[in-house]
This record gives C-alpha cells, structure tokens and sequence, in this order.
C-alpha cells in the first residue's frame, strides 16, 4: 500500500469487530503484517487462536474477563492506559501495514481515555499504515478525521431470542 488509510466500524450492530477481523485477514493474505489491539477485551475469544496460523498477525489485549457494568474499576483505566501507551509504541513504529484498535470507541464512551489522546496519536500514523478504530459510540471527532466510517445498525438479533454467543462465530 502506498496510502494508509483511517476507517472507523461502529454502531449498535453486530460486526464491528468481525469487519476488523476481516480486512485483517485480506492484509495477512496479501503478504501485510497485522497488530490487533484489542482493548476492554480480556475474555478468550476464538480469534486470539489466529496468532498460531499467521506469522505476521499480532493480538493483544487490554482489558478485563468481564464487561464493565456501571462504573469502571482503577484496573479498566489502568489497562486502557497500559493498553494505549501500547498501541502507541506500535502505531509510530512503521512496524505494521495495518494496527487495529478494537472497541476503542467504547473505551473513549466510558472515558477511559481521552478523544484529544487518541486523536493526536492518529495524526502521528506512519503514511503507509491503515489504522482501524471499531466499537460503538465513535465521537464525532474521530469520525471526522476518519477517511472511511460504516455504521452498523442492528435490524434483528437472535440475542434477543435468548441465543447466547456461539464459539466461532460470536465468540
């Protein structure tokens, strides 16, 4: 890739952080090199297995076994800010075709970070990287520095039939 470029997956529908997944696996497959950030996320979902199939593919994570509920904890803002400061080190390194910043949007929503932090380190983004922001509740001010922003809007849901996350699919 020449240009890099910022795109933004949120909204209250399911497939943000599976977008990321999948423009993740097209950038492996054409020979890129990956990191996936993922913060709030501490459970052990089916895709940290996919650092074992591709050399080039990094996941991290940043967050507790647990959503929040309520207020966050110390330990939420403690690994959002160990979890940024990573992600920093990554982005500015020119290491990665592409870095993802799973559910940051949702970190910023609860405040866990700050929009002015995430929006300076975006500006400071190697030329040639694409950089991924997911989660719901993208502020309006990263959605205007974004180059590419999709919202995905719930319609339907099993969820709402009492199906619960499905290993491999959902989890």
């Amino acid at each position: 890739m020449d240009k890099g470029y910022i795109q933004v997956y949120t909204g209250n529908g399911k497939g943000k952080t599976t977008a990321a997944l999948g423009i993740s696996l097209r950038c492996l497959c054409a020979g890129g090199k990956v990191f996936f950030g993922q913060f709030m996320k501490g459970q052990n979902y089916s895709e940290l297995k996919a650092r074992d199939y591709f050399k080039n593919f990094t996941m991290e994570q940043f967050g507790n076994p647990t959503f929040i509920k309520g207020e966050p904890s110390k330990e939420d803002y403690e690994k959002a800010r160990r979890g940024f400061e990573r992600m920093k080190e990554v982005l500015t390194s020119g290491e990665y075709d592409m870095v993802v910043f799973d559910e940051i949007n949702t970190t910023l929503y609860f405040n866990l970070l700050k929009v002015e932090d995430v929006l300076a380190l975006l500006k400071q983004k190697p030329e040639k990287t694409e950089v991924i922001l997911t989660g719901r509740y993208a502020p309006q001010e990263i959605i205007d520095l974004a180059d590419l922003v999709t919202e995905m809007k719930e319609i339907k849901h099993y969820y709402n039939q009492g199906v619960e996350a499905r290993v491999g699919i959902e989890n």
